[in-house]
C-alpha cells in the first residue's frame, strides 16, 4: 500500500515542540487516534492525543515546564496526563497493554510498544498513528487497516470484537456513536458482538452512558444512533422508554403513527435547526408518554389525552436516572408539558389573553417551544405539512403582536407579595400567593392594566372573596 502523508495547516508549531522535547528526552512520541482519523477525513481538530513510548506523565510535566503550558491533570495509574497549550488540548498516554477483570471496566495496565498500544484501541479507525519527526512528518502508521475501513465507512474492532466489548462495554455505545456521527456502518461481526455482549453495559456508570448518549444526540442525524440503539437491543438496557415508543396499532379503519418513527423525525428536524442539546432532548421526550396514554375511541380513533402532562412527570424520573442536570430536567419538562399549546392558538378566535398566558408559562423558552412545535410537524402529505406550517406562521405573528404591545418577555406584576402582605396585614403563606395569582389572572385576561393603582384597587375588591374561601382564618386581613 502506498504511504499516506497527512498535511497539517494550523498546528505545526505544537508538533514541532512535542518532537523537540521528545528528542531531548530520548523517547518516541506519535500523534494517534481521533486527531489522525479526523485529519484524514479533512478536519484538523484542537484535541490531540500523543502516545509516548515511555513515561507520559513525566513527559507532560516536562512539556509544561519547558513551554509554560497549562496545569497538568495526571492519572499515573493509567499513565495518562492532559494539559492545555495555546488553543489546544493535549493528552499524553504511555504506550501500554491492558488486561480486564470480568466484573470491571478498569484495566490492569503495563508498559508496551506502539503496536501493542494501538491494538488495544476500540476501533480500527482509531488505531491510526502519525509520525511527527521532521523527516517523516505526517506519515500515517496503519497497522490495523484503519484507512481501509475509513474508506469503506466501517466501524470494526482491531481484535476479537467479543473480547473488545467484554473488556470495556462502553465501547458498544462508542461504536453506535461513531456510526452515527460519521454515518458509517457497523461491520457484521462487530455488530453481532454487540448483540452478544450488550448486557455488560449494566456495569457501566450512568454518567458515562449519558455522556455517550448525548454525543449521539448531538450528531447531524441523531436518528441513525437512536435506531441502532433500538434494533441492537441496547435501548432496552439503557433507555427502555425509547424501545416502548415502537409499534403501530390498527383498529377498524384507524391507524396511529409509529411513535418511535415519528420521534426520530422530530429529533432530526430539530437537529437541523439547533445545536442546543437540551432542545434536542426535549424533541426526544416530547411524546414519551404516548404508549401509556393510548386509547381507542369509537368514531374518533386513537387518542393520547394527557400525554404531555404524564410525559413531563416521566421526564423527571428519566432525567434523574440519566443524571441530567436539574436545570436541564426542568427545561425539558416545561417544553414537554407545553408542546401541544401553541397550535391551539392558530384559531382566529383565540384571544390575546390566551397568547399572554402561554408566553408567561413558557417564559424565556417561548422561542425554543415554537421551534419544537414546528419540528413536531411530520407527515407524508406535503399539503398537510404546508397547512400546519401556515398555522404556525399565524401563531408566531400573534405572539409577536402581543409581545410588542405588552412586552411580555420583560413582564413583572406591578404589585408584589410584600405590597399585598403590607396592605392586608398578612403573614407569608399560601393566601398571599392566591391573591397575587388572582391579580395576575386579571392582568392576563385584560380586566385591568398592569399598573400599581389598578392592581391595588382590584386586590381590595377581591380580597374578601379569596380570604373567606380559605379553610383557615389565621392570615385573614384585618377588617
Amino acid at each position: 500500500m502506498e504511504a499516506i502523508v497527512l498535511k497539517i495547516e494550523k498546528g505545526k508549531d505544537i508538533f514541532r515542540k512535542v518532537y523537540e522535547l521528545a528528542a531531548k528526552e530520548k523517547v518516541e512520541v506519535y500523534a494517534v487516534g481521533g486527531f489522525v482519523r479526523d485529519l484524514y477525513l479533512g478536519k484538523e481538530g484542537k484535541d490531540i492525543d500523543f502516545v509516548v513510548v515511555g513515561d507520559a506523565v513525566a513527559f507532560a510535566r516536562k512539556f509544561r515546564q519547558t513551554y509554560r503550558a497549562g496545569k497538568v491533570v495526571a492519572y499515573p495509574r493509567f499513565g495518562t496526563a492532559m494539559l492545555h497549550f495555546q488553543d489546544y488540548k493535549l493528552e499524553f498516554v504511555s504506550a501500554r497493554s491492558e488486561h480486564y477483570d470480568p466484573n470491571s471496566r478498569k484495566p490492569h495496565v503495563k508498559k508496551a510498544d506502539l503496536a501493542s498500544d494501538l491494538s488495544r484501541r476500540d476501533f480500527t479507525i482509531n488505531t491510526l498513528a502519525m509520525d511527527i519527526s521532521p523527516e517523516r512528518f505526517g506519515l500515517v502508521i496503519d497497522l490495523y487497516h484503519g484507512i481501509r475501513d475509513l474508506e469503506a465507512g466501517l466501524i470494526r474492532t482491531p481484535l476479537n470484537p467479543v473480547i473488545t466489548f467484554q473488556d470495556d462495554p462502553l465501547r458498544i455505545l462508542r461504536a453506535i456513536r461513531f456510526a452515527t456521527v460519521l454515518k458509517f456502518k457497523i461491520e457484521e461481526k462487530t455488530y453481532q458482538a454487540i448483540l452478544e455482549t450488550r448486557e455488560r453495559l449494566k456495569i457501566i456508570s450512568q454518567e458515562r452512558i449519558t455522556e455517550e448518549f448525548s454525543k449521539i444526540m448531538m450528531a447531524e442525524q441523531p436518528s441513525i444512533g437512536l435506531r441502532l440503539l433500538k434494533e441492537s437491543g441496547v435501548a432496552a438496557i439503557i433507555f427502555p422508554e425509547l424501545k416502548q415508543l415502537s409499534g403501530v396499532d390498527q383498529r377498524k379503519d384507524y391507524h396511529h403513527k409509529d411513535v418511535f418513527e415519528h420521534t426520530l423525525q422530530v429529533v432530526d428536524n430539530i437537529a437541523r435547526k439547533t445545536d442546543k442539546l437540551e432542545l434536542r432532548y426535549a424533541a426526544l421526550f416530547h411524546d414519551i408518554a404516548k404508549p401509556q396514554t393510548k386509547k381507542f375511541v369509537d368514531g374518533v380513533g386513537w387518542t393520547f389525552h394527557g400525554h404531555e402532562e404524564l410525559g413531563a412527570r416521566m421526564v423527571e424520573r428519566i432525567g434523574r436516572r440519566m443524571r441530567l442536570p436539574l436545570a436541564t430536567i426542568k427545561y425539558i419538562q416545561k417544553l414537554v408539558r407545553l408542546h401541544l399549546r401553541p397550535i391551539a392558538l392558530a384559531d382566529e378566535s383565540v384571544t390575546d389573553s390566551a397568547v399572554r398566558r402561554l408566553m408567561m408559562e413558557a417564559g424565556e423558552e417561548i422561542d425554543d417551544l415554537l421551534t419544537l412545535c414546528r419540528a413536531d410537524i411530520t407527515s407524508k402529505n406535503p399539503e398537510k405539512v404546508k397547512r400546519y406550517l401556515q398555522n404556525f406562521d399565524r401563531v408566531e405573528k400573534k405572539i409577536k403582536e402581543v409581545e410588542e404591545k405588552d412586552r411580555i418577555r420583560n413582564f413583572k406584576l406591578a404589585i408584589t407579595g410584600n405590597d399585598i402582605m403590607e396592605a392586608l396585614h398578612l403573614q407569608p403563606g399560601p393566601l398571599v400567593g392566591k391573591i397575587k395569582q388572582a391579580i395576575f389572572d386579571a392582568v392576563m385576561d385584560g380586566v385591568i392594566p398592569n399598573e400599581y393603582q389598578a392592581c391595588y384597587q382590584y386586590m381590595m375588591q377581591i380580597k374578601d372573596k379569596v380570604l373567606n374561601a380559605s379553610p383557615t382564618s389565621e392570615n385573614r386581613a384585618k377588617k
